[in-house]
């Protein structure tokens, strides 16, 4: 019955990280162009702005700090902050799981990202470190609003679409619809999720709702390269076989191996280990710690040090351009996270 629970909790978990990465890939297309336009001002612009990319949750924000980075349009420290505030896709199952302590953590992570952007940028000249240099690279170019790739509002919701799409309909559209309505079905009913009617059941109810509207109305492009090919093939399977794997590790700590115990005993490792853990440039490895903090198990200067240290798959495409450059990020983050974590971790929190 517990692996049944378990596999209940991840498949909620990986459905609102479905739905907001949704949400997110829908206001980074409404916003195009306009962003980068913004962030070519001065350092403290290119901080701010670069952090607040990397406080979005998903790899998205993260990408376009990376292309406008190689583009040579944002600074080093720049890049260094908005890798600081970028979260990855665990930012969408902490806000699943804990959203008041996780918004707290982003806000938290934007201004350490500003903070260690402008230290970082102080830092390099002593250390002979040089920014890479403009590259064309066609991976960043798709990313980077303006290069003519990136389709409108007007192109992927469009009235005529509603006709367009069930004529005839596709077998990825019909499986979406399918899934999706049967998840709705499974709210509504209480089979998943809450089992009596609350603000969170209506709060998925109203998310289902959104989801299917725009699976609906969509041009099929848009169906199949962002939500088929980006948010499902390349996220959602992840996200599921994380979820599920951390939860049942925590639940298999505590019932076979006294977790609790041993965590409370060696926190400080546990803490050097989840900031060592973030240099994993990919989503995944992290939700072993959100889990545990969700279950009481770890502090939040735990938390927060994983998190300040991990970036997602945000890096992925700076490894493909300057291994040299992420890897000098990364090392960055990690002396960072672990100076602020371990105040965090000496005050108490």
């Amino acid at each position: 019955m517990q692996i049944i629970y378990i596999f209940k909790h991840a498949l909620m978990i990986t459905f609102f990280v479905f739905v907001m990465m949704l949400l997110v890939d829908f206001i980074e297309i409404a916003s195009k162009g306009r962003m980068s336009g913004i962030i070519k001002g001065g350092p403290w612009r290119q901080y701010t702005l670069a952090s607040f990319l990397g406080s979005t949750p998903g790899c998205l924000g993260a990408f376009m700090n990376v292309s406008l980075y190689v583009h040579g349009l944002i600074s080093f420290g720049a890049i260094v902050g908005g890798m600081i505030a970028t979260s990855g896709d665990e930012a969408f199952v902490m806000l699943a799981q804990f959203p008041g302590t996780a918004l707290a953590l982003f806000g938290l992570l934007f201004v350490f990202g500003i903070v260690f952007a402008r230290i970082s940028d102080g830092i390099i000249p002593h250390l002979g470190i040089t920014p890479c240099e403009s590259c064309i690279d066609a991976h960043c170019e798709e990313c980077l609003p303006g290069t003519g790739n990136q389709e409108s509002i007007g192109d992927i919701f469009r009235p005529v679409n509603l006709i367009e799409n069930f004529q005839p309909l596709d077998f990825t559209r019909f499986l979406l619809l399918v899934l999706i309505v049967s998840f709705l079905v499974l709210i509504t009913t209480g089979t998943l999720g809450p089992s009596t009617w609350d603000w969170k059941r209506i709060t998925f109810i109203c998310l289902s709702m959104c989801t299917l509207f725009i699976i609906i109305i969509c041009s099929k492009h848009y169906l199949e390269s962002h939500i088929w090919d980006h948010i499902i093939k390349k996220h959602l399977f992840r996200v599921f076989l994380w979820s599920f794997g951390a939860l049942l590790f925590v639940h298999w700590g505590l019932a076979s191996w006294n977790l609790d115990s041993f965590i409370h005993d060696h926190m400080l490792w546990v803490l050097l280990i989840g900031a060592l853990m973030g240099i994993i440039p990919e989503s995944g490895p992290h939700l072993i710690f959100v889990m545990m903090y969700a279950q009481g198990l770890i502090p939040f200067s735990v938390l927060f040090t994983t998190s300040f240290v991990q970036d997602g798959h945000g890096m992925l495409p700076l490894l493909s351009y300057s291994l040299k450059d992420s890897v000098l990020i990364k090392v960055f983050n990690l002396v960072f996270g672990l100076a602020v974590g371990g105040i965090f971790f000496v005050l108490g929190f």
